[in-house]
């Protein structure tokens, strides 16, 4: 116990000591001659009388040598002693034989090893350790070299004995000793030593070894070391951990640095995980500011952590023969070196901002999906996580660039939430920060990223992130923007039917919203109501009270005045049936509806029905509700009894009458039986009594009163809902079979005789509009007919089908003549979710007037400017390029008189269904045939005219736009009305935008049949008529159509394949089915093709259409197409859309107007965007084509470019404007340490830019227009600032080595600036604000010119070349374009003198 309580247990000791290689206090020397040998202490020899005379006394056993004075003292008496000696030098070897000697007992050797106890003065003096013998010998210079030998030959001895009793390492004791002295006599001999046992130690004793070693050496040796340590981590992974250790404390040279760092990088890939947090951390601290961006470019595509995890665990499973504990603890150590990983690379990029742009840059430079990695996913999100340097900003932006592109997919962020959960629970705020922003962005390319990336924490994550996620989302749908709120809801409705239990706990959150939902459009309502009610209605105590919340909530709307909150409470309360009446919720006994549940359900349609009943807008809506009910959700059969009760009774009670009887009553136009398509002779007929109840419900509208009816009162406004609700039930009820109701599709209504069209001029305001309310009341009807029947399979039906389309086209057609003869006529509602009619009617009637407006303000603007235009006034008509929608159909524009198109009243008109399309099935039949043969007794099938197919193919446009080609969110404007686009698409919405991709892909081998006979019907009209669309016998009108199917077949097609879901992998079989339709109709099907293959064959399938487009927009939109699908690996579109032939329209005249210039500034613009090079595309534009315009006449078109002419002029000198600068912003900058050859390369790249900006620029002598002038400003600006930041640093490293070209490139622009700067005078002179405000920023852009070029010379010795001068003011009328050279050489703005 005394030896235990004396003995040192470890390196410190207990008792108030400290580490005996740390600095030790001095002790007073005793004076006194050194006692004779106590009975505990070693005998006698020189090597003992040596030290005790210095003042060591050598100990038996377990006793620590004893040191009577301090070590300092020690080391000079013993150096004293042995010096004066008479045998020195001899006495040394015979002190170092004695040494020998003496450890040669390993109990003597480890007293040696271990610190000496100092002598105590007195009982009451605590003590502390000094240093061992050893090292105390190992400071005395003569005696170094020989202990150490001493110690290297010992070594071996104790190599493989491990740790010893105490717990004491004999081989880290030698090495320990090593550490810190004060001088190596001979540090090369002794790193070579080290080296040497390095090589034959074992694995513990040489990492100590390798990692001792910068305490041991000294700066000298570093390099060497670093050196052999290099060559040793090529052969031995096992020693990585410590050779890293030991270079990252050696003080080495930076070119030495970055070979063994070279070394390094190659070992990333095959290290074991647990030591990749060292070679990581090695690599980043060992960078600089130069070469952080290769370097860690480098680390990146090195770096795979999930190549690592499975190495690793799949080792561990070998290791343990794959028992289940070993492999979790494996899993936990993987993650947690994973960790260590992150938080390495964290610290670099917070400390060091080179680091944190050198990631950004390796993340942005993945340019293929299958090459973005976990760690990016994990990069990003600590750049996001660490606010330094600015790094949040840049990786928001940087995530959703790659998302955008689909470089980083929901698949890889999936894969990093699977695997590094644990791992990634750290960044959490930064995971949701990033998915908010991601859902708020206008961008709708990422918005669905952002949802992925909620439901992937609050499914990955604890409670707590859970809570944080569904307030998050909860806020998103308060927010006030439809598309967020839209998604928001959808994530919480895919996260209640995924996780219901988890939802539970948070529905007082999501009950929160009922407060928000004036902000929330109908569907959302109803995806909000069907949220609640699934939490509500799951039987679970902890969300029952949510229950008499909805119930108050809805009875309070349903009682309100307001239609708005009657619209909520109607949709609330039948979307809670839905869910209450749900087949999950019965009970197993019987099948049916618990009575507690059937208590509830019933009294609730009661109320609805009650409360809807005083209004006919809301007695629409509730049948509406209803027929969705039905349509969407599987309901109880005592519901659906309940819903389908008497509905065919009423139906025919209201809106049926017989025929045969006349038609009593007074009416405001002749009544008639109209569109029988019955037989005539039949008897006992019925129709739709349209016109007497629409004069009944007149007075009511008139007054204002028609929005509160009573009991039982029949409006026509319920016609279409309530038939709607019938043909579902019938369908619920007898399995999709319709006879009981099938005479309604062939039965004719109570109208007038449409002769009245033509005299709309003589009637009064009140019979104008009467008349227009029975055109949209029978269009709608016969709308809903269509989606009644448009499924039936008789040929009989389809022919009834086909009819009624034909009745819309004609009808559309009448109603545009009435509207445009009733302004300001508000029609009837036709959906009834949506706002009150006359905010639709405010969006669809000003429309008109504002594009009429426009047209005139612009004609008032070419009067009050001409005094400053040149000659070239022509084109002030196209002064702008406006911004209308390229999706207007030139037929609506052109076809007919009218100053009204129905389009613009679209929602007004029934919703067809998806299943309507497929009347598309049916062939294309002229015109001709169609009009001798629709109404005769021949029963032949009647196939769809170019009219019909128009009409569905412009709904189907309409669908896909808004289904698949999503727009951004936008907020709404403050005090602006605004109708919500989604009107008239409510049942769309109902379906997801993979079942609507997948019905297109279904009708694809229809749109193509359709889209070759629009081909083959020009090739025709090319063929026979030389390819003149007005020659005699042509139908100019049936032209019109054909053309306007044309371009929107060809844009059905674009929106198709746009969408964005395609780019999913699980939707990737979807695009190769679409593909496939589309390459076969080229070459035979053929399944075995690669997804390339399939894009080849389906663009040259689309090439082979060109020389048949009818009109420059839908060239525009197969030139898309095309690029669409060059997007996934097709050919580039070629020029030939620019050069094909004289674009005309179909009544022969060239074709012009903004609608014109629209398509052909897009058009020219993916071209450029396309071609190979775009300089000499602008050159060749700029250079031949516009040059030909000023020598020929004034109509005179472009020889090589067959839309250039002085009319589009403004078209093509914008967008080679536009596109000059952007491909001179993307040009790399010059550096120092590009070789001469880079340079050259690079300068001849600038050349070649400023040559076609001065040929652009010139271009103003003679088309001086005021849009020219405010274009060139504008894009000159731009240009001057991309020379001034990518140009002039290749210029001041190229002037050396390239002093002509660069003087001849500075020259060159030099000329442009001259000509900006007399523009500059010319806007100041005639005081016009449009140009005048480019001046200021142009004007300093000139002036940084100048002193940047001053500056260059000043950096190259050449200041005497530059001289500086003043250039006069003036404007452009001053003098001839002939005389501008002559000008430009006399006042210069500076000069440039080659020496």
């Amino acid at each position: 116990m005394m030896r235990k309580k004396k003995r040192p247990a470890s390196f410190s000791v207990n008792e108030g000591t400290t580490s005996f290689d740390a600095p030790k206090s001095k002790k007073k020397s005793s004076a006194q001659p050194p006692r004779p040998a106590a009975p505990d202490e070693v005998p006698d020899s020189v090597f003992v009388q040596i030290l005790r005379e210095s003042g060591v006394i050598l100990k038996h056993g377990n006793m620590s040598n004893e040191i009577a004075v301090d070590q300092v003292v020690f080391q000079k008496r013993l150096q004293h002693h042995l010096r004066k000696n008479p045998r020195y030098p001899s006495i040394i070897k015979e002190f170092i034989s004695g040494l020998e000697s003496h450890i040669e007992d390993p109990e003597r050797f480890r007293n040696c090893l271990l610190p000496s106890l100092p002598r105590s003065a007195g009982k009451g003096e605590t003590s502390s350790f000094q240093e061992s013998l050893v090292r105390l010998l190992l400071g005395v210079e003569m005696l170094q070299t020989p202990v150490l030998n001493t110690l290297f030959e010992k070594l071996p001895e104790f190599m493989f004995e491990g740790v010893g009793e105490g717990g004491l390492n004999i081989p880290h004791l030698i090495i320990t000793q090593l550490k810190w002295l004060d001088r190596v006599v001979d540090c090369k001999d002794l790193g070579c030593k080290l080296m040497q046992l390095v090589a034959v130690a074992p694995v513990e004793v040489q990492r100590d070894i390798i990692t001792s070693l910068p305490e041991i050496l000294e700066d000298s040796q570093h390099g060497h070391m670093a050196r052999e340590l290099n060559a040793l981590l090529q052969e031995n992974t096992q020693l990585t951990v410590p050779i890293l250790d030991a270079l990252s404390s050696l003080n080495l040279s930076s070119a030495l640095l970055a070979e063994v760092r070279g070394a390094v990088m190659t070992t990333v890939s095959a290290v074991q995980l647990e030591d990749l947090p060292v070679v990581v951390k090695f690599i980043l601290h060992s960078i600089s500011a130069s070469d952080s961006s290769e370097v860690v470019c480098d680390l990146h595509k090195k770096l795979n952590l999930e190549q690592c995890m499975l190495s690793s665990v799949l080792q561990a499973s070998q290791s343990h023969e794959k028992s289940k504990s070993s492999y979790s603890v494996s899993s936990c150590s993987s993650k947690d070196s994973v960790a260590l990983v992150l938080e390495v690379i964290k610290s670099a990029v917070r400390f060091q901002k080179t680091i944190s742009e050198a990631w950004l840059k390796a993340v942005e430079n993945v340019h293929e999906t299958e090459d973005h990695k976990v760690l990016d996913v994990l990069v990003l999100l600590i750049l996001h996580s660490t606010n330094a340097n600015q790094s949040r900003r840049g990786a928001e932006q940087l995530l959703k660039v790659k998302v955008r592109r689909g470089l980083i997919q929901e698949a890889l962020l999936s894969r990093t939430f699977r695997d590094y959960a644990q791992v990634i629970r750290g960044y959490f705020p930064s995971i949701l920060a990033l998915a908010q922003s991601l859902l708020r962005s206008p961008d709708c390319c990422v918005v669905p990223f952002g949802g992925h990336m909620y439901k992937l924490a609050f499914t990955a994550f604890d409670s707590y992130c859970q809570q944080e996620v569904v307030g998050s989302l909860v806020t998103h749908v308060c927010s006030g923007v439809s598309g967020e709120a839209g998604v928001a809801l959808e994530l919480l409705c895919e996260l209640v039917s995924q996780k219901p239990t988890e939802m539970a706990q948070y529905a007082v959150f999501v009950k929160g919203i009922l407060d928000y939902m004036e902000k929330l459009n109908p569907q959302q309502i109803r995806q909000l109501f069907h949220l609640l009610s699934s939490l509500a209605f799951r039987h679970d105590q902890h969300v029952s009270h949510i229950q008499d919340d909805m119930h108050i909530v809805v009875r309070k709307q349903l009682s309100s005045t307001v239609p708005k909150y009657k619209r909520i409470g109607i949709i609330g309360a039948v979307m809670m049936v839905g869910i209450m009446a749900a087949p999950r919720y019965r009970v197993s006994q019987g099948g049916t509806l618990p009575k507690d549940t059937h208590r509830q359900v019933m009294p609730l349609l009661e109320l609805v029905r009650s409360c809807s009943e005083v209004s006919a807008e809301a007695t629409a809506l509730y049948y509406d509700e209803l027929a969705n009910l039905l349509q969407t959700f599987p309901l109880d059969p005592l519901v659906q009894a309940w819903i389908g009760k008497s509905v065919l009774e009423e139906f025919q009670e209201d809106f049926v009458v017989d025929l045969g009887a006349e038609i009593a009553g007074s009416f405001p136009f002749p009544a008639s039986v109209m569109y029988n398509l019955d037989d005539e002779e039949s008897q006992g007929g019925i129709a739709i009594n349209l016109l007497p109840l629409q004069t009944q419900d007149v007075p009511r509208r008139a007054d204002g009163t028609h929005l509160f009816i009573p009991p039982r009162h029949v409006s026509p406004l319920c016609l279409s809902s309530f038939f709607r609700l019938l043909r579902l039930c019938e369908e619920k009820q007898h399995q999709g079979d319709l006879e009981e109701i099938d005479a309604l599709l062939g039965c004719p209504l109570i109208l007038t005789d449409m002769e009245v069209v033509e005299k709309m001029d003589s009637l009064s305001k009140a019979e104008r509009e009467f008349f227009c309310s029975l055109l949209f009341y029978t269009i709608n009807w016969f709308r809903e007919v269509v989606n009644a029947f448009c499924k039936q399979t008789d040929p009989e039906m389809k022919m009834k089908v086909v009819t009624r389309l034909q009745n819309i086209t004609y009808l559309q057609t009448l109603l545009e003549t009435c509207l445009a003869a009733s302004p300001g006529f508000i029609p009837p509602l036709a959906n009834f979710d949506c706002e009150s009619p006359e905010v639709l009617a405010t969006t669809s009637s000003t429309a008109p007037a504002k594009k009429a407006n426009r047209k005139s303000v612009g004609k008032k603007r070419k009067a009050s400017d001409s005094k400053n235009s040149s000659t070239d006034s022509s084109q002030l008509e196209e002064a702008t390029l406006p911004n209308e929608s390229q999706q207007d159909h030139p037929e609506k524009e052109k076809g007919t008189k009218a100053a009204v198109s129905v389009s613009s009243y679209r929602p007004f008109f029934r919703e067809l269904d998806m299943e309507a399309l497929g009347v598309l099935q049916c062939g294309l039949l002229s015109r001709s045939v169609l009009d001798t043969e629709l109404h005769s007794k021949v029963r032949e099938e009647v196939q769809l005219g170019p009219a019909e197919l128009l009409f569905l193919l412009e709904d189907m446009w309409h669908k896909l736009k808004f289904s698949l080609a999503s727009t951004p969110a936008k907020k709404a404007p403050f005090l602006k009305v605004k109708a919500d686009r989604a009107v008239g698409f409510s049942r769309l919405q109902q379906k997801s935008s993979k079942d609507v991709a997948t019905f297109c892909v279904q009708l694809l081998p229809t749109l193509c049949t359709h889209l070759e006979n629009c081909h083959n019907h020009f090739q025709t009209l090319i063929t026979e008529k030389q390819g003149v669309v007005d020659a005699l016998g042509v139908d100019v009108k049936e032209q019109q159509l054909m053309c306007s199917a044309y371009q929107l077949l060809l844009q059905v097609l674009d929106t198709t394949f746009s969408w964005s879901g395609f780019s999913q992998p699980e939707q990737r079989a979807l695009l190769r089915r679409a593909l496939g339709v589309l390459a076969s109709r080229l070459k035979e099907e053929d399944t075995d093709l690669s997804m390339e293959q399939f894009i080849k064959h389906s663009s040259e399938y689309l090439l082979n259409l060109r020389s048949t487009v009818p009109s420059l927009s839908a060239a525009l939109s197969l030139t898309q197409l095309i690029i669409t699908l060059g997007q996934c690996g097709g050919p580039s579109p070629g020029s030939a859309y620019l050069e094909l032939f004289k674009w005309v329209t179909v009544s022969g005249a060239k074709d012009r107007g903004n609608k014109h210039n629209d398509a052909l500034h897009s058009l020219l613009c993916l071209y450029l965007e396309h071609t190979d090079d775009v300089l000499k595309a602008v050159e060749e534009i700029a250079g031949e084509g516009i040059r030909e315009l000023l020598t020929e006449a004034k109509d005179t078109r472009s020889r090589s470019w067959a839309t250039l002419c002085r009319q589009t002029f403004l078209v093509y000198y914008k967008a080679l404007m536009a596109e000059l600068e952007r491909s001179v912003r993307k040009l790399p900058p010059g550096r120092q340490t590009d070789s001469k050859e880079v340079q050259s390369e690079k300068l001849l790249t600038w050349n070649i830019a400023v040559r076609d900006f001065h040929i652009l620029v010139n271009l103003v002598k003679v088309f001086d227009s005021r849009p020219v002038l405010s274009v060139c400003l504008k894009y000159g600006r731009l240009f001057l600032e991309s020379f001034l930041k990518l140009g002039m640093p290749l210029l001041d490293y190229s002037f050396k080595k390239h002093k002509e070209d660069v003087q001849s490139l500075l020259k060159t622009f030099q000329l442009s600036t001259r000509q900006l700067h007399h523009m500059c005078g010319h806007s100041k002179i005639r005081q016009d604000m449009g140009l005048t405000n480019h001046v200021p920023a142009l004007k300093k852009g000139l002036e940084q010119f100048v002193y940047r070029v001053k500056a260059m010379l000043t950096l190259n010795q050449c200041q005497e070349a530059f001289w500086l001068g003043n250039l006069k003011n003036r404007d452009l009328k001053v003098m001839k374009a002939s005389d501008w050279e002559n000008h430009f050489g006399s006042q210069p703005i500076l000069e440039f003198w080659h020496n």
